[in-house]
């Protein structure tokens, strides 16, 4: 008789839920204003020894929704060209479409119920993707509305940073400052950083996660 125990699963890991590391590039800093420019998502996976690591990014270009505003100087600092010919832009709605079948996919895979937003300054990600989610009504959002991981908050626990490059570097982690501001850059760097903490928090700690019934968020 085979007495080891079974292999960590995600869904023992985070109460059912799976998370997923967002980030966007946008025309300013208020989501009902300015303009959803890239959307960039990274499922974090699971190994066999409950290690963390970053799944397959889903990525996507997002069209200036109608009536929005760009303030040039985001686009001075992301360097993104709205009009470039081969930026291959979706709507919104498209650009949802797209990121929410990969996130549910990942969703399904790890046997989970739901996503759980990661993101660096997390709110601010979360309340531009929402507020998309809104403005088209889109009625299978993956990810809960409003709890997350930050990893703000991570990295001035594990490194006192709480600037994405400087904890990224403190983490001996690489940084490119010229690839950084594109929401692919960024995102998985955010994710090389959330699995970090997450997977040395757990060898120094032996946590092991123990399995639970799914809850209601």
């Amino acid at each position: 008789m085979d007495n080891s125990p079974p292999p960590p699963r995600m869904v023992d890991r985070f109460r059912g839920f799976l998370p997923v590391v967002v980030d966007v590039e946008t025309g300013g800093f208020e989501s009902a204003r300015h303009a959803l420019l890239e959307i960039a998502a990274v499922p974090i996976v699971m190994d066999a020894r409950g290690m963390l690591a970053l799944g397959e990014t889903i990525t996507t270009h997002v069209e200036p929704f109608p009536g929005s505003e760009i303030d040039p100087k985001s686009l001075e600092i992301t360097g993104i060209d709205i009009g470039h010919p081969f930026r291959d832009a979706k709507s919104e709605r498209d650009a949802l479409d797209h990121v929410f079948n990969g996130v549910r996919a990942a969703v399904r895979k790890a046997e989970c119920q739901r996503a759980i937003l990661v993101g660096h300054n997390a709110h601010f990600d979360l309340g531009f993707l929402n507020a998309a989610v809104a403005r088209v009504q889109h009625k299978r959002n993956p990810f809960h509305p409003f709890s997350t991981f930050d990893t703000v908050t991570l990295g001035g626990l594990a490194y006192g940073q709480t600037v994405l490059s400087r904890a990224v570097q403190a983490a001996g982690l690489p940084w490119d400052g010229d690839e950084a501001h594109s929401a692919v850059y960024d995102a998985e760097r955010t994710a090389q950083l959330f699995c970090l903490v997450l997977n040395r928090w757990q060898e120094f700690a032996a946590f092991v996660p123990v399995p639970v019934a799914p809850q209601e968020a």
